[in-house]
């Protein structure tokens, strides 16, 4: 066997921009809100009932929790529009993941690296009909990649799509494969 390793013109290579997403579910922005909400209003409950003894800190405890309270509702805000601008695709050879607000972060996963696959919800994302499907890949701890925001029944489809696709390739292609 021969190896070849030709170059490749950069400016000639598919770009990911162009490949078309589809937009997660519109329920996920108030689920993540929702989730923001509860956890910032957890620490805003702890900071206005943690006794503080000195009394000039205890003459700000009430300030503290307000503040916390403020910063929670305007990261649900932040959580509400980051959500809505979620969206993945799903190719022939790979599913992306674009998310991201201010910073935004695309994960491609190429099919072929594709190991497992499992989907996940928290109660508050079954009440809202959504699950989350996670991506494994060889010697990784955890998922790669994990898509969320799909209603129950894509997350379904997409996940049987993938697993067929993992019965129907072998794990070695056959030209490695020991004789």
């Amino acid at each position: 066997m021969t190896h070849t390793n030709v170059p490749l013109d950069p400016e000639r290579l598919p770009r990911l921009e162009e490949a078309p997403l589809t937009p997660v579910s519109p329920r996920l922005a108030p689920c993540q809100a929702l989730q923001q909400l509860w956890r910032w209003w957890l620490l805003a409950v702890l900071a206005s009932l943690v006794p503080l003894s000195e009394p000039p800190l205890a003459d700000w405890q009430g300030r503290l929790a307000v503040g916390i309270a403020v910063l929670g509702l305007a990261m649900a805000v932040l959580a509400w529009f980051e959500a809505r601008r979620r969206a993945y695709g799903l190719r022939e050879h790979d599913l992306s993941y674009r998310r991201g607000l201010w910073v935004r972060r695309t994960q491609v996963l190429p099919l072929v690296r594709l190991q497992h696959v499992e989907t996940l919800s928290t109660p508050l994302e079954r009440a809202f009909g959504l699950v989350r499907l996670a991506c494994f890949t060889a010697g990784g701890r955890g998922a790669d990649l994990v898509l969320e925001g799909l209603p129950a029944a894509r997350a379904e489809a997409v996940k049987q799509h993938l697993l067929a696709r993992l019965e129907a390739e072998p794990a070695v292609p056959p030209e490695e494969q020991a004789p």
